[in-house]
């Protein structure tokens, strides 16, 4: 049998995959793909997926490959796209592409899916996107980027391709005003249960958060990872009647939703695409005094100089006026965890902060958040896939799934 040629793609954060696709799907393909120019090719991503998932539920139209009544929005994302890739190659492709495939997995998804593809891999050729050099596929041997609309040769894909801004200067900048919290415990969960109709979730979580810790959240997809952050932010009403003490105080007291968010600076990918008006980068992050999308109170001096301080210290400075949609993704990243921040609030949540990051621009995020750890007084709850190197948690909270639904423990 013919050997199989593969391709990885790197890309950097701010690299459109849609671009890469549309030329890999041309009628005519770039040179270094001519041998793929016959064959029919089909795209395994997150956008696909989703396509599919509104199929499902407005029009109940449902893939070819699916066996089971389960809603495919609510599978796990091992689940989604073990799914997606059979259905597809149904289809009997002559390519496939994968757009960052990886994404949003847990790490015994991230093995499935990798060993399936290992085992494609020797029927058809394979082209994979991806910011990550640890997602390159271990069968591939050709390595590209694609710089200013042309595919580029990368013989060492060991070394960074693309600079980064450098350190930050000096120390985290102090708040305009410290928040009072005198007591020793910030959350504390005590035999915390949750389920959803007949389905468990959680098991029994006792879990102690102190002021200024720094904790990583880790577990499967399907875990309860969201339900515990939904009940800290006070989304989700599972908290009522249970002993959860949120901010010295016990849940149900008295509190409002918004007494509660006022104590947090949250951040997570998602949030970029609320961001569809011309905020300048200093609009952006003052906006965070006023916790609003847009800035639509006057800031005072203070405030102003407050957020261009962090600028500053993030060596952004030079894009005080420049329109945040106009930042790389990196950039807009590091400008909303700072803006999180701008408060120094009791906590700050960041959920799944270096999804769809080029590797330099996770260096940069994982810097700063050692830095906010080690030089506020805020504690941090830290929730993602990956195991990011050089990520310094003081804890680590694993939930472990079982059938009566996800127990908690400390590993660290």
């Amino acid at each position: 049998m013919e050997k199989k040629k593969h391709w990885a793609i790197l890309i950097a954060s701010d690299t459109r995959p849609e671009v890469i696709t549309d030329l890999l799907f041309n009628t005519s393909k770039p040179s270094v793909f001519r041998s793929l120019q016959a064959l029919n090719g089909i795209l395994f991503s997150n956008a696909v997926l989703s396509r599919f998932i509104y199929e499902e539920e407005k029009h109940e139209r449902y893939l070819s490959s699916k066996n089971t009544p389960q809603p495919i929005a609510l599978m796990s994302g091992g689940e989604q796209k073990k799914l997606l890739l059979n259905h597809l190659l149904k289809q009997d492709p002559g390519f496939l592409v994968l757009d960052s495939p990886f994404d949003n997995l847990d790490a015994a998804s991230q093995l499935d899916l990798k060993a399936q593809l290992n085992t494609l891999s020797k029927k058809i050729p394979i082209i994979l996107i991806v910011r990550r050099k640890k997602d390159i596929l271990p069968f591939i041997c050709e390595f590209l980027s694609y710089e200013e609309g042309s595919f580029k040769p990368l013989k060492n894909v060991g070394v960074n391709q693309y600079a980064g801004p450098g350190t930050y200067k000096g120390t985290v900048p102090l708040p305009l005003e410290d928040q009072k919290f005198s007591k020793e415990i910030l959350i504390a969960f005590k035999n915390i249960a949750v389920s959803y109709g007949d389905t468990p979730v959680l098991k029994n979580i006792n879990w102690i958060i102190k002021p200024g810790t720094f904790w990583q959240l880790t577990g499967p997809n399907g875990s309860g990872k969201t339900t515990l952050l939904s009940m800290i932010n006070g989304d989700n009403v599972k908290g009522y009647g249970q002993d959860l003490q949120l901010f010295g105080y016990k849940k149900g007291s008295g509190e409002s939703v918004w007494d509660l968010k006022s104590k947090i600076g949250f951040f997570t990918n998602n949030m970029i695409q609320q961001f569809t008006g011309r905020y300048t980068v200093i609009e952006m992050l003052t906006g965070g005094f006023f916790d609003s999308v847009g800035l639509y109170q006057i800031p005072s001096v203070l405030q102003i100089e407050k957020s261009e301080e962090w600028l500053a210290f993030l060596n952004l400075r030079h894009l005080r006026d420049t329109s945040f949609s106009d930042l790389s993704l990196g950039q807009k990243y590091l400008v909303m965890i700072a803006r999180a921040m701008i408060k120094h609030p009791l906590l700050l949540i960041l959920d799944e902060p270096t999804n769809a990051l080029d590797d330099t621009s996770v260096k940069m995020l994982v810097m700063l958040i050692n830095k906010i750890a080690s030089e506020s007084k805020s504690a941090i709850l830290y929730v993602s896939h990956r195991e990011e190197k050089g990520l310094n948690p003081d804890h680590i909270f694993q939930l472990v799934p079982g059938p009566a639904g996800s127990v908690g423990k400390v590993i660290k």
